[in-house]
This record gives structure tokens, C-alpha cells and sequence, in this order.
């Protein structure tokens, strides 16, 4: 017996409101007898919003880009977004209230409220629906909503990034791995927040073992920056965010842009089956913040923003605490900014993150920053991933850990689904999953066998067993209709719905859809009623994949296409 996969119920983000509704945020409720003053545009402000607005975020003046950091303070402190806030918030920031508003709603992190009487209640808990999350149980939402009633809001939550520690829920900005009813209950009965973890190297364990050397070297001018360049040409490290592309070209097409010039981290990884950013973060942190630096002095960077999304709270602290701790040092010669993302997986994409770093909706942009080099803020901006960065070091001065025994290139590999020992696997690239999961994952999990796998998370696509033996590397899978990207690895088996699973993908994608083109917007949506009828309609699904891939704007839409093509393809039979 197969166990099928629940869908999303809803969406992961804020309710929507009409247009009427939005025009009463700047009315405060229960003044003038009880009816709602009528204001010019919504921008008259209640006195004691305001107040309570300055109190939060200071006399200001506030630039642009810190709207969305503003709106994370006020939701952090009063738990949603109320309507005389955003208000007074936009006032403050001298934006129209619609601006304010229509970025307040483009996230999935953000609660808006129309007044107190709309305010969600004071405690949220969200069972993550990824895919590894509902392979593991796909029960779990409707026992907690069972369980808890009315008392304690119950919503299903986009991917969260523990995949390997699946199912997984959050209780206001505390995460519970491994969830089931007791230890939620445990969790609720003790809120909190996930404070700075342990057990990862520190600044002073990092430089005990030559860690900042190469920093040090580069600012002092022992080292120049053609030689960390050639360096990186020789160790063929490459982009490990997806696109692999070299990185020490990708240094020198920004080095040769014009100034002010901007780095830009990429660490928002929110593809189910994703987590190898935050497994390094979590152990060692500080040979991805020397790469950092290292790429900044390359770039002659002005200013560096590391964009962490929001599920990672234990890591914005940990960041803060070390970087503060590198600053006291005498290391860190130029700003760092660490900026919250607020849940949206759209902001992967590297143009839509440059938008919400600029304190705006997550929508791609139309020319990509990259190679025309238009950045944060219209400058030149170099983005990488927190892996990529994570191996600089070891790039340029120790270039053999980058390779195995045998001289072959290693790669991480984030695992999870039905294996024994889950988790990110260092092996070199070209291993096939078969080998992957006997060799460095004990092998299946008890009682399952293989029957399908996804190489690279939800836009990877989804193979048979059949094909276990093809090279997990950049470029193998495009000619079978899929893609390694950031290689996440999920495996299901034999006792998983696959046609269920590829409808638990397209809701992910459907979601988390920016909305900005028509092909993803409406094609995602189409796809998942398709698929909820019943019985497949598979030309017309396949049609409707094919105008996805060659018509939306940036890769969620052109990927999403990947896991109905790889199902008509190879897993016709059991389609219904």
C-alpha cells in the first residue's frame, strides 16, 4: 500500500485582502464611536502607532532597502503586521502606504492584519510540506490541528531547510526536528527562539589552525590578486549554488566593472531537499566568513550583504556573534550587513534577491545581474553561494582537499527521504545515487527499496531506479529532462506515491510562484488542478509543461516543468 502525500492547504503566505480592505489600514480601529475615520490614501497615522513604530526602529531617516528588516522588527515584537503599523512605518519611511503593503504581503513570513480583532492568534505552529517533511509524515498537520483546536493556529509551512532531521515544524521562530505530538507539545509548553547553536568552531579554534592566513595575506599584499584568481582557475572551483560556473572568472568580470562595487551572499537556500549552506554554517562558520572576505578584497567590494533567509534564526545569531567577533579583531575591514529573507523561495533567484535586499517584492528581473553586471543598487555585484565561499580558502592554499584520494573533484550532496543516514555527503562528483546511498548513507531505510530519487530538490526532476547509475554531476541529467543544481539528493521508495509526490512538487511551485508571468503564475496553478482531478490528463499536462519551460521569465517557472515531464516520461504507468 502506497501513502500518498498531502497537498498544501491554501497558501504559506498572508491572507489576501480586497482593495477595499487595504484602504482601511490606515484607519484605527474602535476610535470615532466605533467607525473608521475616513483618511486621504490611508496615510493619516494613529499617534500611539507611531509611537510604537519609533520605539522599534528609531528617529530614522530610514533608507529604502531597510524596509524589509523594519517589517521583520515590528512583526518580531507584536507578532503580525497590523494595519495602523504599516501605516505609521510608511510614514516614517516617507513610501506610499502601498508600497509598504504590497511588500508586507509578497512574503510568506509576514502576518498582516487589518486591526487587532484580524490578528492571528498568539501562537503559529507550521508543519513544513516539502517533500522529505511528508514522506516522513504526512499525517502530522492534521493530528497537531486535531489536538490543539482553536487554541494554537495549525498551517502548513513552506520547506524549511532540515530536511535531513524530516518532519519538521516551527513554533513561532523555535524549530522542532524529528516533530511528532509529544515533542510539539514539549516545544509549546516552553516558546521560545533558536539561540546561537554549539559545537562549531570558533574564531579563536579557527585561527589556532591558520585560519584568517590567507586574509591577512591578501591585505597586507603578500599575496595579489591575480594569484588568488589563478589560484581558483587551477583548484576548478565553481559556483555550488547550482549554476556552476567558474568562480574565479566570475571574480574577474566584476573586478574589471567600474566601482562602487557590491558582494553579495547567497544564502537562502529554500529547494526542498536543500541544506548544505546551513550544515557548514552551523560547524564552521568562519572559513565561509574568510572566503567572504577573501572574494570582497578581490571584487575591492564597498559593502557586503549576506541574505539568510528567516527559518535560520540559530544562524542569523551565530553570524551577528562572529562577525562581531572578526570586526573586534581588526579582520573585517568594510561593512557586512546580514539581511533576513522573509520567505520566499523566488529570492533564490539571484535578480529577485538583489530586489528584496533593495527592500522590495522578490520579482525577477528581466535582465539578470549576471553577466551584464547591473547589481545591488545599479552597481556591479559579485553573488555566490555560502558554499562556494566556504571553500575558497582551502581553493587557494590547500587545493587537494578539494579533490579525493584519486584526484577526483568532491561535492556535497544534501540527502535525505528514505535512507538510513541522511544528511550531507562530501564525495566525489560523478558518484551515481546508487553508490551514494550504499556507500555513505548505510543504504535504504528498513523495509524500503529504492524506487525513485530527485537529483537536484524539487527542480531537479524525479528518475526511476532504473537510471540510478547516471553521474551526479553538472551536466548529466539535462539530456534526460532534468538538473543536479545544488544536488539535493531525495530518495523515495517503493513504498511512496510518485505521482503523488510530483503533485506535492507543483503545489511547492505553485506557491511559492512570484506571479510576475503569466506561464508560472497561471501554468502552476493549471498544473496542479490538472493533476487533482483524478485521472491525468497527459497531453494536455505535457503541453502545458512545454509552454512553462520555454515562456516563463526565470527558472522557477522553466523549472517546474522538470517533475511533470520526468513523470509522463518515465513513470506513465503509474500515473492515474
Amino acid at each position: 500500500m502506497r501513502a500518498r502525500l498531502p497537498t498544501a492547504i491554501g497558501t504559506h503566505g498572508s491572507d489576501e485582502m480586497t482593495g477595499n480592505e487595504v484602504s482601511q489600514l490606515g484607519r484605527h480601529p474602535g476610535r470615532h464611536g466605533g467607525r473608521a475615520r475616513k483618511q486621504q490614501k490611508g496615510r493619516a497615522v494613529d499617534p500611539a502607532a507611531r509611537d510604537e513604530v519609533r520605539a522599534l526602529i528609531g528617529p530614522g531617516p530610514h533608507r529604502r532597502d531597510e524596509l524589509i528588516e523594519l517589517l521583520h522588527a515590528i512583526q518580531d515584537r507584536y507578532g503580525r503586521l497590523a494595519g495602523p503599523h504599516l501605516a505609521a512605518l510608511a510614514a516614517e519611511m516617507r513610501l506610499s502606504l502601498a508600497e509598504v503593503y504590497e511588500v508586507a504581503t509578497f512574503y510568506h513570513a509576514f502576518d498582516v492584519a487589518r486591526d487587532d480583532a484580524d490578528a492571528p492568534p498568539a501562537l503559529t505552529v507550521r508543519v513544513c510540506d516539502g517533500l522529505p517533511c511528508s514522506l516522513a509524515d504526512s499525517e502530522l498537520a492534521a493530528t497537531l490541528a486535531a489536538t490543539y483546536g482553536g487554541t494554537v493556529r495549525v498551517r502548513h509551512g513552506a520547506c524549511m531547510g532540515r530536511c535531513e532531521e524530516a518532519p519538521v515544524v516551527s513554533i513561532g521562530r523555535r524549530y522542532v526536528a524529528r516533530a511528532d505530538a509529544d515533542t510539539v507539545a514539549r516545544a509549546i509548553a516552553e516558546p521560545g527562539q533558536d539561540g546561537v547553536p554549539g559545537g562549531f568552531v570558533d574564531l579563536a579554534a579557527y585561527r589556532a589552525g591558520g585560519g584568517y592566513d590567507l586574509l591577512a595575506a591578501c591585505q597586507d599584499g603578500r599575496s595579489d590578486v591575480e594569484q588568488v584568481l589563478a589560484a581558483l582557475d587551477a583548484a576548478g572551483l565553481r559556483g555550488l549554488g547550482g549554476a556552476g560556473f567558474p568562480t574565479g572568472r566570475k571574480w574577474r568580470f566584476v573586478r574589471d566593472e567600474p566601482g562602487p562595487r557590491y558582494l553579495v551572499v547567497n544564502a537562502d537556500e529554500s529547494e526542498p531537499g536543500t541544506f548544505k549552506d546551513r550544515w557548514y554554517l552551523e560547524r564552521d562558520p568562519h572559513r565561509f566568513v574568510e572566503g567572504m572576505l577573501v572574494a570582497a578584497w578581490a571584487v575591492e567590494a564597498a559593502e557586503v550583504f549576506i541574505y539568510l533567509r528567516t527559518e535560520y534564526p540559530h544562524l542569523h545569531a551565530l553570524l551577528h556573534q562572529e562577525l562581531a567577533a572578526v570586526r573586534e579583531a581588526g579582520l573585517c575591514p568594510l561593512p557586512v550587513t546580514v539581511r533576513r529573507g522573509a520567505g520566499a523561495y523566488i529570492c533564490g533567484e539571484e535578480s529577485a534577491m538583489l530586489e528584496s535586499i533593495e527592500g522590495k517584492r522578490g520579482l525577477p528581473r528581466h535582465k539578470p545581474p549576471f553577466p551584464s553586471q547591473v547589481g545591488l543598487f545599479g552597481r556591479p555585484t559579485l553573488i555566490n553561494n555560502v558554499e562556494t565561499l566556504y571553500w575558497v580558502p582551502d581553493a587557494i592554499t590547500r587545493p587537494e582537499r578539494l579533490r579525493d584520494d584519486a584526484g577526483r573533484p568532491l561535492r556535497s550532496f544534501s540527502v535525505s527521504g528514505r535512507v538510513r543516514e541522511p544528511g550531507v555527503k562530501l564525495v566525489p562528483a560523478g558518484i551515481t545515487v546508487a553508490e551514494l546511498i550504499e556507500q555513505h548513507c548505510g543504504g535504504m531505510a528498513d523495509g524500503h527499496r529504492l524506487a525513485a530519487y530527485l537529483p537536484g530538490g524539487a527542480s531537479g526532476g524525479v528518475f526511476p531506479a532504473s537510471m540510478a547509475d547516471i553521474p551526479l554531476d553538472f551536466g548529466s541529467f539535462e539530456p534526460h529532462g532534468g538538473l543536479i543544481g545544488s544536488a539535493a539528493i531525495i530518495v523515495l521508495s517503493d513504498r511512496d506515491d510518485v505521482p503523488a509526490a510530483v503533485l506535492n512538487l507543483l503545489d511547492f511551485f505553485r506557491d511559492e510562484s512570484c506571479g510576475q508571468c503569466t506561464p508560472c503564475r497561471a501554468g502552476t496553478e493549471k498544473a496542479v488542478a490538472l493533476m487533482r482531478q483524478g485521472t491525468w490528463d497527459r497531453a494536455l499536462l505535457d503541453d502545458l509543461a512545454e509552454v512553462m519551460a520555454d515562456a516563463s521569465i526565470c527558472g522557477l517557472g522553466q523549472a517546474a516543468a522538470n517533475p511533470i515531464r520526468c513523470a509522463l516520461r518515465y513513470f506513465a504507468e503509474e500515473l492515474p
